[in-house]
C-alpha cells in the first residue's frame, strides 16, 4: 500500500480544533463507540450486519445526519445506551419543557456523558450528590 503524499498526520493541535467545535451527533456516535472500544467492523458485526461500518462511518462524519428511527434502536442495543437518548440527540424528540417533579430522574452532562455506568458507579455518584446537595444547603 503507497502512502498518500497529500495526507497528513493527525495532530494535537487538529485535536484541539475539533474539541473546540459543537459536539455533533456524529461525534457523539463516535464518542460512544470509542468508549465502548468497539471499531467500526465490531458494530457491523454486533448489529447482525443490520448497520454497515460504511454507513456507520458516514453517520459519524456526518455525512448522513438522519439516521432511522430502526438504525438508532441498533445502536442502542449495540452501545447499551438509552434508544430514547439517541432519539433526542437525533433531533426526532425534542425534550419536554414541563418542570420535573421531585420523583422525576434528570441530570445534564455530569450524570449522561457516561452512559453505561454500572450500579455500583450510580449509587455512588447519587450518594456524593446527596453529600454535595447537603453541604450547599
Amino acid at each position: 500500500m503507497r502512502k498518500n503524499p497529500t495526507r497528513r498526520a493527525w495532530s494535537m493541535s487538529d485535536a484541539k480544533t475539533e474539541s473546540a467545535q459543537k459536539d455533533s451527533f456524529g461525534d457523539y456516535l463516535k464518542a460512544i463507540r470509542l468508549s465502548c472500544k468497539m471499531t467500526l467492523r465490531d458494530v457491523e458485526q454486533a448489529s447482525k450486519k443490520e448497520i454497515s461500518n460504511a454507513y456507520l462511518s458516514q453517520l459519524e462524519t456526518g455525512k448522513i445526519e438522519s439516521p432511522s428511527p430502526r438504525i438508532l434502536y441498533s445502536l442502542a442495543q449495540v452501545y447499551d445506551v438509552s434508544y430514547e437518548s439517541l432519539m433526542q440527540r437525533a433531533g426526532y424528540i425534542v425534550p419536554s419543557k414541563s418542570k420535573r417533579t421531585s420523583s422525576t430522574k434528570h441530570g445534564h452532562a455530569a450524570t449522561f456523558a457516561i452512559e453505561n455506568l454500572d450500579a455500583d458507579e450510580e449509587r455512588e455518584l447519587l450518594k456524593y450528590l446527596a453529600f454535595y446537595r447537603s453541604t450547599r444547603s
